[in-house]
């Protein structure tokens, strides 16, 4: 049975990944919005320690950033978590209860959609706050050629990725007993190549709109 010092090391490494992550590995997609994978980090720790580690990873994250590499203050913190949150927790929630290969892509399929709409309505809420002259009336037509591609793109790469990386990390943290094998499965799922090839195809599609973008 995991302990929890085991628990504890392992969402400190996985928060310190993401923030890695956060901070060098932000490439420009639309006007002002870049994508970082950070959300895959922490969507595979709720996958495996459960949607409130995700949480809690999101917000240690977001958090660093706010007083680190971010220039976007208190603002760009809450939004963090939000999208975060919205889509790292969405699918944790429903890969807890379903723990199997279809109950990961439900999972992913949910979250995906999820944050992007949870999304688009919070930009439409923040962005007259946070940009000086930017108005409702002037807001919309950035959330349908900005925001909503920006979002369509990011969550379909979070998704893809998380697909086709938790299994091997998951592999990885029990061969380095910090996770019991099979702890909370009935036996060890296989690897389907034909689904991570799907998955792949998804992030392909996304990382050529962004080059496209």
């Amino acid at each position: 049975m995991q302990t929890r010092t085991n628990k504890m090391v392992a969402l400190a490494m996985f928060s310190a990944i993401a923030f890695i992550m956060a901070a060098f590995l932000r490439v420009p997609v639309v006007l002002f919005l870049r994508y970082d994978p950070k959300d895959v980090v922490m969507t595979i720790a709720g996958f495996i320690y459960g949607p409130m580690a995700a949480f809690a990873v999101a917000f240690v994250v977001s958090t660093i950033q706010m007083f680190t590499v971010s220039q976007t203050g208190v603002w760009g913190w809450v939004m963090n978590i939000i999208g975060s949150a919205a889509f790292c927790c969405t699918a944790a929630y429903i890969y807890k209860k379903n723990r199997t290969m279809m109950g990961a892509v439900i999972g992913l399929a949910a979250a995906f959609v999820v944050a992007t709409v949870i999304m688009m309505l919070w930009n439409y809420f923040i962005l007259p706050i946070y940009m000086p002259g930017v108005t409702r009336e002037t807001v919309m037509p950035i959330l349908f050629t900005a925001i909503l591609p920006f979002n369509l793109i990011s969550n379909g790469l979070n998704a893809a990725f998380t697909f086709i990386l938790y299994k091997y990390v998951r592999k990885a943290l029990q061969a380095a007993n910090f996770l019991p094998k099979y702890s909370d499965e009935a036996k060890p799922a296989k690897i389907n190549i034909g689904l991570i090839m799907v998955a792949a195809f998804i992030a392909l599609t996304c990382i050529l709109w962004i080059i496209v973008l």
